[in-house]
């Protein structure tokens, strides 16, 4: 009598019979899981921060072939055209909610170094210094991006000196405190409030009045315009009627792509670095999983033989150390995703190489990124259960009792 498959309760009872050499594999699947969960948290993060940053109703209007606003020029009386023939939304005053910006890049120190107080400061000094984006915005700047709550201080006021500063930027940088004075473009601003504007790349960001920017940096033209259409499936027609107009030389996006583009260079090495090391990673996994899966073969050709000999096919055999090895990859996949689960409690502070300017974010743990993690490590145990597994399987009644 041929019987058909062996008990899973056998295959799983096996793993902790050899409890030292099952927490050594299980733990280098881990930490490849952990890296490569990690990896894809990061990428994840980078991409929702950027992508969180914008909202579908708003568009984006900036020099046709700009990567970024920084790049961008957008005369006064473009913009003007702009917002005289786009349905743009109004608010309870009759305002159009549109945003005439101004964005430009300035260094501050990060926080956290032993940087002497002399001019320059004398070594040793640890303090690094960073870009950050300095965005000059309109009236409506803030109407339009209720993302960003004021959490200290208050608003700076039109016309004015002052500037907010994002959370990130009030948390991660030296000077920026409520009430400090920062020198840029041959003037001195005051930092009249602290805004935080969630999970987005706003957070990274200094915000003061458009026109204020424009005069201190020495600006003729604008970075971009922001507005907001009355309707949002207006969207497709209103880019063809701007597109149209001869006068005009802007592209537009939705802001909801037009930050999500802001990623795509950070995100791709990121993912392909990521691949490299998980790679290279989890070559020394799999090898470690053979190794243990051949000496389960071998501390067990007795037991393989009984098993034969009761009838048990020789694929039943096969797939019961091919399972056993894939319950070994998957208790090292569990392992590692509880590790990498706890990156989200640390945020990440970068260059953006898109923009050039600092950016923070967060690692984000995502349903897709737990199924990925998961066939990621039972594709290594597969990988290094299947030999083992064969051998098992070829091995002859007679020899494997006699072995015993």
């Amino acid at each position: 009598m041929r019987l058909s498959r062996i008990p899973l309760h056998y295959v799983w009872r096996n793993l902790f019979t050899r409890k030292l050499t099952t927490v050594l594999t299980a733990g280098g699947m881990a930490l490849v899981v952990f890296v490569f969960a990690t990896v894809l948290m990061l990428e994840a993060g980078l991409k929702q921060t950027l992508t969180a940053t914008g909202l579908a109703e708003n568009v984006v209007a900036i020099r046709k072939g700009s990567q970024t606003e920084i790049q961008s020029g957008l005369s006064r009386q473009e913009a003007s055209i702009i917002e005289s023939s786009a349905p743009i939304a109004l608010n309870a005053m009759g305002r159009q909610l549109s945003s005439r910006e101004a964005v430009v890049l300035i260094s501050l120190q990060k926080k956290g170094g032993t940087c002497s107080k002399s001019d320059p400061p004398t070594p040793p000094c640890t303090n690094k210094p960073a870009n950050i984006v300095v965005r000059g915005v309109g009236a409506q700047g803030l109407a339009i991006r209720p993302q960003a709550k004021l959490i200290e201080g208050r608003r700076f006021l039109p016309g004015s000196a002052e500037i907010m500063v994002g959370r990130a930027i009030a948390d991660g940088f030296e000077g920026v405190q409520l009430g400090a004075s920062l020198h840029f473009a041959r003037r001195d601003w005051t930092v009249v409030g602290i805004f935080d504007a969630g999970k987005t790349g706003f957070n990274s960001e200094i915000w003061g009045d458009a026109e204020q920017m424009m005069q201190a940096f020495r600006r003729l033209n604008y970075s971009a315009l922001v507005f907001q259409l009355r309707d949002t499936d207006a969207y497709a027609s209103t880019q063809k009627k701007l597109e149209a107009d001869q006068r005009l030389t802007a592209e537009y996006k939705r802001e909801t792509q037009f930050y999500a583009d802001q990623s795509k260079v950070m995100a791709s090495f990121i993912s392909i670095l990521g691949s490299v090391l998980s790679a290279i990673f989890s070559v020394g996994a799999i090898i470690g999983a053979m190794i243990t899966m051949y000496a389960a073969v071998a501390n067990r050709t007795g037991e393989i033989g009984t098993l034969r000999a009761l009838g048990y096919r020789r694929r039943s055999v096969m797939l019961a150390f091919l399972l056993e090895a894939l319950f070994l990859a998957l208790l090292g996949g569990v392992v590692g995703l509880i590790l990498a689960s706890f990156m989200q409690f640390f945020a990440v502070s970068t260059m953006n190489w898109q923009t050039f300017a600092e950016l923070a974010f967060s690692f984000t743990l995502t349903p897709i990124i737990v199924l990925k993690s998961l066939l990621f490590a039972l594709l290594m145990g597969m990988l290094g259960g299947f030999l083992p597994a064969l051998r098992a399987a070829r091995l002859q009644i007679v020899d494997a009792l006699r072995a015993a």
